[in-house]
């Protein structure tokens, strides 16, 4: 019953990064550190017994429940989550898609307003990621690190002199960091620009992720980029390396959006008007679909094409769509077709105002 109040009450609100508030929010959604730590005196998760993995959750949540800054997180328990609640947190960014899936102790601690959380026992013993609202990189630096530097007055971090911090993958070692920012980049994906710019950052060690991160596709036109490899910089020139490169990116989809306007506004203006009748209209509509049409509607929104509707509105329908997330709406299971019929009811609720049955939801 506690953890049915704790799931519910996050799917009553908006977590940070869906706020649209931060600093060029219209094309930058988000803007995450994660930091990626291990404790000195257990083996790295992958050759942990199913003893020290237990041992290593105790002793991580103990130190971290008796620290006042940090006694306010919300604890669960991931194991002993069912898969739709393990698909919930995954879809509200707060778990990574590793350690829903993996088995053995491990948990996650949740800052109660969404905006930091702390996986245990995922590729590492600890992931400390933070997320704010648009382009933000140096403010969640800044507060990753403090959090970080209350956990390390706790725990013994396993940290090698001259390599820096040991973590499980070799491409992590050093600062341990993984910065990246979340962008919607419809009109570079309209104008078939996309591919050309991907392989432009790849040549710089930038990765591009979709939605979800690492091995997801890129769904409704939502692409992360990131750091590749830390070892030998410094947290500084990791944030420098991804902050200087995110503006061109704006720069580019402004620009894409611009030509859209000037040499196809009537096609631009159908495509988004089609979008968002669908969206009002439909009676069944699949998660994939959906999202591919919020894309349009959002980037319709920033261009002043679709008045009335505010982009956190149109942020939150991205994650609330999705399928954990309609099912915890609801309070029950759902199959498919079932999903897919609840999730044109929860659109037409959001976006024509239309009475229905469930308009407490």
């Amino acid at each position: 019953m506690e953890l049915d109040r704790t799931l519910n009450r996050f799917t009553a609100q908006c977590g940070e990064w869906l706020r649209g508030c931060g600093p060029e929010s219209d094309i930058v959604i988000s803007s995450r550190i994660r930091l990626a730590r291990n404790l000195a005196d257990f083996p790295f998760v992958r050759r942990c017994t199913d003893h020290d993995r237990a041992a290593v959750e105790k002793a991580i949540r103990d130190r971290l429940n008796n620290c006042a800054e940090l006694n306010k997180l919300l604890f669960l328990d991931v194991a002993e989550l069912e898969a739709v609640d393990r698909q919930f947190l995954v879809e509200r960014q707060l778990i990574s898609r590793e350690l829903a899936e993996s088995s053995g102790a491990r948990s996650v601690g949740i800052d109660p307003h969404e905006q930091f959380s702390v996986m245990i026992n995922e590729e590492d013993h600890l992931r400390i990621q933070l997320m704010k609202s648009g382009l933000d990189l140096e403010s969640a630096w800044d507060q990753v690190n403090q959090i970080d530097d209350v956990i390390e007055s706790q725990v013994n971090y396993a940290f090698h002199e001259r390599l820096g911090y040991l973590t499980a993958c070799p491409t992590n070692v050093g600062t341990g960091m993984r910065v990246s920012v979340m962008l919607h980049l419809p009109a570079l994906v309209i104008t078939r620009q996309i591919e050309k710019v991907f392989s432009s950052l790849q040549k710089i060690s930038l990765a591009v992720r979709g939605l979800y991160g690492e091995g997801s596709q890129a769904m409704g036109d939502f692409y992360q980029i990131s750091n590749q490899i830390t070892l030998g910089r410094s947290e500084e020139e990791l944030i420098r390396q991804v902050g200087d490169v995110v503006p061109v990116l704006i720069d580019y989809e402004r620009r894409a959006r611009e030509y859209l306007i000037r040499e196809s506004q009537q096609d631009l203006h159908d495509r988004v008007s089609r979008a968002y009748g669908i969206l009002c209209n439909a009676q069944t509509i699949s998660s994939e679909e959906t999202m591919h049409l919020l894309s349009s509607v959002r980037m319709g929104i920033n261009l002043g094409l679709i008045p009335g509707i505010e982009i956190p509105t149109v942020n939150q329908l991205f994650i609330q769509t999705q399928p954990a997330h309609l099912q915890k709406i609801r309070g029950i299971e759902l199959g498919t077709a079932d999903r897919n019929i609840e999730r044109a009811l929860y659109l037409q609720r959001h976006l024509a105002k239309k009475p229905s049955k469930n308009s407490e939801n």
